[in-house]
């Protein structure tokens, strides 16, 4: 006979929340996010069809018929401890590690180094979620996040890891149809502006000694990284900051055509949570940030 069984991380998930009366100190517990503690119960409601939850600002309380069903299954997890602690258990247990970074930073920069931190440690299963959001507006609890600095933030420790400058790229193609000589023959180019960073090419015309400079078009996007891909694609002009573009330029997808000027920009830093400073697996992945951070700016400086 077919066992019923539900899914069951989503079980999981329903019992620490049911268990602790919080989805947040499920999510603790879990080491995951409070959105995937609150995705993986509305999974086990849609299986079951039918509410798990009351849900009452930051707590939550189980329904009446949920709460018989958690003094079923609570016991089984019990057992189940008890089974395992009995038959022994592993030397090593994978550990989750919650990393809350920029979108382009990840995609560019964080992604392409994560498997050399992966292979030489398997134990640890690094989750990571996008986001600009400043780190006081955060509702979720992550290990550690990632944001320019240095600032300091009430609650939190800082490491910077990473700095870098800005300078404008475009792809090959697009030189080979407009040459750029000098900073003067932007006048015949689109620049690629994002709207969360205004003051990058008029502060760059500034420093090249061109403020008036009025260029053949100019076209906006609202994330970072399509701006950069719009770079690529021969669109137009961006400003490149240097550690986000370093694969393009090492790669020929984009090129630098200007010496300088150069704009300086704000370090990246990881900030922790007090609670979590003396946190071994979280001071190893900022250790490593700052390691790789090093590699990337020796590279720079000797290229």
């Amino acid at each position: 006979m077919k066992r019923l069984l539900p899914p069951l991380n989503a079980l999981r998930a329903f019992e620490a929340a049911g268990r602790l009366g919080s989805f947040k100190e499920a999510a603790a517990e879990l080491h995951v996010t409070h959105g995937a503690v609150s995705q993986q119960v509305r999974l086990l409601e849609d299986w079951l069809d039918a509410p798990l939850f009351e849900r009452h600002n930051r707590r939550v309380k189980l329904t009446p018929a949920a709460h018989a069903y958690l003094k079923e299954i609570g016991p089984l997890f019990d057992r189940l401890s008890y089974a395992t602690a009995r038959y022994g258990v592993p030397e090593t247990v994978c550990r989750t590690l919650l990393v809350n970074a920029p979108a382009t930073f990840t995609l560019r920069w964080l992604v392409p180094r994560l498997a050399e931190f992966r292979a030489a440690h398997a134990d640890v299963e690094v989750q990571v979620e996008t986001s600009n959001l400043p780190l006081e507006s955060l509702q979720e609890s992550y290990d550690v996040i990632i944001r320019g600095g240095p600032d300091t933030f009430y609650g939190y420790s800082m490491r910077p890891f990473l700095t870098e400058q800005r300078l404008p790229v475009c792809s090959p193609a697009l030189l080979r149809e407009a040459p750029l000589r000098s900073p003067d023959d932007l006048t015949r180019h689109t620049l690629l502006h994002t709207s969360s960073l205004p003051r990058l090419w008029p502060d760059w015309l500034a420093s090249a000694g061109i403020p008036g400079l009025r260029p053949a078009g100019t076209l906006t996007f609202d994330h970072f990284y399509l701006t950069l891909q719009a770079a690529v694609d021969g669109i137009g002009v961006a400003m490149g900051p240097t550690a986000l573009v370093s694969a393009d330029l090492a790669t020929g997808r984009l090129v630098a055509p200007f010496a300088g000027p150069r704009l300086p920009s704000r370090s990246y830093c990881a900030y922790v949570a007090d609670e979590k400073r003396g946190d071994d697996i979280v001071g190893l992945f900022c250790a490593w940030l700052e390691h790789e951070g090093d590699v990337f700016m020796r590279r720079a400086e000797n290229p």
